[in-house]
């Protein structure tokens, strides 16, 4: 039976059963095994990854472990004293980010695209949906099932830990450096779709009789067709755009 030495650093730990936290892990195990399955099979995401070290040297995922190995897995490679390393998160070519959430983070998505954020969602996507649409279209994936970061075609991924949306919102304007990206109102919060302003004499007789008295400006949805206007909801969208930009601060 062959055996490892294992230790998760930093937020990592967030997977690990609470008694393997913040220490080394002996592990045996009576197969072959790449690192990769190896650390997936204690629940960390190979998506939250970013240097994996085996016996003080860089590693890819498709290394084959050996008994005996000593393996240190980061989140990150800030402060690690290796020469060279193998950078396993790649390099986003989400310069302006794109993201695909799962089933279950439907506030969240609304957020997003409330801020300006491109991110597909619907309440039926399934696992295979969401992998698929993040590998074709290069998407971030944003979900709380780790089983789903498990699939290899996903690159770009984050757990996201809160439970709660507004929470949730702020942790993943941390996690992607996002705050200045910010652009309000201009993406349909029910399709994602670009929000244009629109003349009110081309949508008149869509509106609603007080909506048609009291307003003169309005955004419309390329996709859906979705009216907007400057109503009580822009002073709350106001306050939360706010709140979220001095959290980032």
């Amino acid at each position: 039976m062959a055996q490892i030495r294992l230790h998760f650093h930093h937020e990592l730990n967030d997977f690990i059963s609470p008694v393997s936290r913040n220490t080394e892990i002996i592990h045996t195990f009576d197969r072959k095994a790449s690192v990769k399955d190896m650390i997936e099979s204690f629940n960390v995401p190979h998506t939250e990854i970013d240097v994996i070290l085996v016996n003080g040297v860089s590693v890819d995922f498709a290394y084959i472990v050996q008994d005996r190995d000593v393996i240190d897995v980061y989140p990150s490679c800030e402060n690690i004293q290796v020469n060279t390393f193998v950078r396993l998160r790649p390099e986003s070519s989400l310069s302006l980010p794109k993201f695909v959430v799962d089933a279950n983070l439907g506030r969240l998505a609304r957020y997003l695209r409330l801020l300006g954020f491109d991110c597909l969602y619907r309440n039926d996507y399934r696992d295979e949906s969401v992998a698929n649409i993040a590998y074709v279209q290069q998407r971030a994936v944003l979900t709380r099932d780790c089983k789903l970061l498990h699939r290899k075609i996903i690159t770009h991924g984050y757990f996201v830990r809160a439970e709660l949306p507004k929470i949730q919102i702020k942790e993943v304007l941390k996690r992607f450096d996002l705050y200045h990206l910010i652009k309000p109102l201009t993406r349909c919060t029910r399709c994602n779709g670009k929000l244009v302003e629109t003349d009110k004499q081309s949508i008149k007789h869509r509106l609603q009789p007080l909506t048609k008295k009291y307003y003169n400006k309005f955004l419309n949805c390329l996709e859906c067709g979705q009216i907007y206007w400057q109503g009580s909801h822009c002073a709350r969208v106001k306050y939360l755009v706010d709140e979220l930009l001095a959290s980032g601060c």
